[in-house]
């Protein structure tokens, strides 16, 4: 041990001093043997005494100090252990593989770890890696889970030569070595309060009944004030179960408040009460439906009410019939298996074509978009805004920056020959260079800004318009002047066709408009098969008496040979995939893959057994989903698990970074999860 310790600090000056007293001394003898030569000599033989008086004494005196260091150093290190054992937060001592080479008395009573452990942390607790315990040279911070109890664990380097040098006593000459030291702290209380804290905080949300009035136009008038009596008691009787305060704020509006805690309880219920109440029948034919908003996670109730106001808005752009909760930024949806009810008012068409009209007579021009890879859907119901800016001698050019197969005979009837501008189709290119502050950017038949043609000019325009009838996901376009989204509606040119209606008295459509709109409706309906109802056969009936011929509109959306006979081996190479769903490839060595999987999806739908059809094309890097189902699937469900969206019976997805077999195989994994869910049934 004498080799490896050595005097320092104060202690070494103490032992030191004699000589130092020595040395200071005989600059002043030497003074004084000049001035007085038999005082210097007296001097000096004192001087010589005394050092080797002192010398005599270090080196008899310093075993004995050094052994009475090394006796209060060791009597140091036993204290300072016992206080380690007996100290109350578990401790622990590792090397730096994390290997245990002490422990004190609680961590032993929590681990059940002793002395003679001769194994890592890791072992004792996984979920702590060694490469965060070795690479953090300061403190790292592991939350800790054992038996019923939650720990943070901190990890702390030591330095042997940093914390000697503090020390004035001795110093160990070895080379530098590094321990680690490991505390456990309990917080399973301070978490069980944070958790009640949170539970405690209250949650707003927003109760609707989407068919108020149609449902009570269903049935008698004595009948009417039970059937509202029945669905309040529903209402209540369902939110009292979680101690909800609930108030009626108008006929068919609800403003309920609960606990934090209760909203997993009716998670987990998925909701129920929107189909309880689909049962009050009281001799209404038609079902009552509700939605339901939540907002939770705000920084105060008054964000949370905000958070519900945009939670509602969402549930009812998306058809209602359906619960979205909204935490923070997060968005979860509940329910909309059932189709939307058809609004047999067209009040809400009047009152949107009087807004479009003021908002275009306040513009200098228009931009019209639809979404990327347009179909005949989203082309007619720019022609039909085309026609609105053209009533109002407003200029209007339409982005289309890929013309397919199915879109080039409609888009010839719109050539300068026949009368249209020359610039009445533009590319993204030209339409960023056009675009100022009195630029109106209408969109139509998507509500994505990824979506879009040119999602840059959602960002350079300062006045957006949307009308689009696919239901809202969490990605939308924002800050919009003007939005008119009705998911009950067949097509967007089933829309377009009711707003030109109010638009302007007598508006006058040309035979090729009027024809290029119905194309629309007709595609989208798989010729009125598909999402019908009497406001679609009138928007038909309206642009056949503005000149739209069946003939004519058929022969412009025929195929040509190739595609006919791609969708025949889309057909021939489907697959049945758990005795209900057809998933088919389509190969995209062709003009428009896109559209033939949507047609070969349709025609997937009329062998007997398929309840859903899906058909994956790979197309510009990207996988293309198409689906359909007739009315036992709700296949938008499924595209919104892969990041798509549309309708309960039409719907579809985009897949980046991913191959076919790969996109295949996600799309039968989210069958399957939702069948074990519960989310579907066959």
């Amino acid at each position: 041990m004498k080799q490896n310790l050595k005097m320092k600090g104060r202690m070494r000056n103490i032992i030191y001093l004699p000589l130092y007293f020595a040395i200071v001394l005989l600059p002043v003898n030497i003074l004084i043997y000049f001035e007085n030569q038999r005082a210097g000599a007296i001097l000096t033989g004192f001087l010589v005494l005394y050092f080797i008086y002192a010398l005599i004494s270090y080196f008899r005196n310093r075993p004995v100090i050094e052994k009475e260091m090394l006796r209060l150093v060791a009597q140091y290190a036993t204290v300072q252990k016992q206080l380690l054992a007996d100290f109350k937060v578990p401790y622990a001592l590792l090397d730096m593989n994390g290997k245990i080479l002490w422990v004190n008395k609680q961590f032993s009573k929590i681990t059940g770890v002793g002395e003679g452990y001769q194994k890592t942390i890791f072992s004792i607790f996984p979920m702590i890696s060694k490469e965060s315990l070795q690479k953090s040279e300061k403190e790292a911070s592991f939350l800790i889970k054992w038996e019923d109890k939650m720990f943070r664990g901190e990890a702390n380097h030591i330095y042997f030569n940093i914390h000697n040098q503090e020390n004035n006593l001795v110093e160990l000459k070895d080379e530098e070595q590094n321990l680690i030291s490991f505390y456990l702290f309990d917080e399973t209380e301070l978490n069980q309060y944070i958790k009640a804290y949170h539970e405690e905080k209250l949650v707003a949300s927003l109760v609707y009944i989407d068919n108020y009035d149609e449902a009570l136009d269903s049935i008698e008038d004595v009948k009417r004030s039970l059937l509202a009596a029945l669905i309040d008691r529903k209402v209540n009787e369902y939110f009292a179960k979680v101690d909800a305060l609930v108030r009626k704020t108008e006929k068919d509006k609800y403003f309920v408040v609960f606990k934090y805690k209760y909203l997993n309880i009716l998670e987990k219920d998925k909701f129920s009460l929107i189909e309880d109440v689909k049962n009050v029948k009281v001799g209404n034919e038609m079902a009552v439906t509700l939605s339901i908003g939540v907002g939770i996670q705000g920084d105060n109730y008054n964000k949370n009410y905000e958070y519900a106001r945009m939670s509602i808005d969402l549930a009812l752009g998306r058809g209602g019939d359906q619960v979205v909760v909204r935490k923070d930024e997060e968005i979860f949806y509940y329910g909309g298996k059932s189709q939307t009810v058809e609004k047999n008012t067209r009040v809400k068409a009047r009152i949107k074509a009087h807004a479009l009209r003021e908002t275009l007579q306040s513009r200098e021009n228009v931009i019209i978009m639809g979404h990327n890879i347009s179909d005949v859907d989203s082309f007619g119901a720019a022609i039909g805004i085309y026609c609105a800016a053209k009533v109002l001698n407003k200029k209007a050019q339409i982005v289309l920056n890929e013309v397919t197969s199915s879109l080039r005979p409609l888009k010839e009837c719109f050539s300068p020959e026949k009368g249209y501008p020359e610039d009445l189709f533009i590319n993204s290119e030209r339409a960023m260079e056009i675009i100022n502050r009195n630029t109106l950017v209408m969109v139509v038949d998507t509500n994505r800004p990824n979506y879009t043609e040119c999602p840059q000019l959602l960002e350079r325009g300062n006045a957006v318009v949307v009308f689009d009838h696919h239901r809202q996901g969490n990605e939308v376009i924002q800050n919009p002047i003007l939005s008119y989204i009705e998911p009950y509606a067949s097509s967007t040119c089933e829309m377009i066709a009711e707003v030109l209606q109010y638009f302007q008295e007598k508006i006058k459509l040309e035979a090729s408009e009027a024809d290029c709109i119905y194309a629309g409706i007709l595609i989208d309906t798989n010729n009125f098969m598909t999402k019908t109802g009497v406001r679609t056969f009138e928007a038909a009936a309206y642009l056949r008496r503005c000149g739209a011929e069946v003939t004519r509109v058929r022969k412009l959306l025929r195929n040509d040979m190739n595609s006919y006979k791609a969708r025949a081996e889309v057909v021939r190479h489907a697959e049945v995939y758990k005795g209900a769903f057809a998933i088919s490839v389509c190969p995209g060595k062709m003009e428009s893959p896109t559209i033939v999987g949507a047609q070969a999806a349709d025609e997937l739908l009329n062998i007997i057994g398929i309840k859903a059809s899906f058909v994956l094309t790979e197309y510009q890097g990207k996988i293309f989903i198409s689906s359909r189902s007739i009315d036992e699937i709700n296949v938008q469900l499924i595209m919104e698990r892969l990041g798509g969206g549309g309708h309960l019976n039409v719907a579809g997805a985009q897949l980046s970074n991913c191959t076919l077999p790969e996109a295949k195989r996600s799309l039968q994994a989210t069958i399957d999860k939702m069948l074990e869910e519960g989310e579907i049934e066959i």
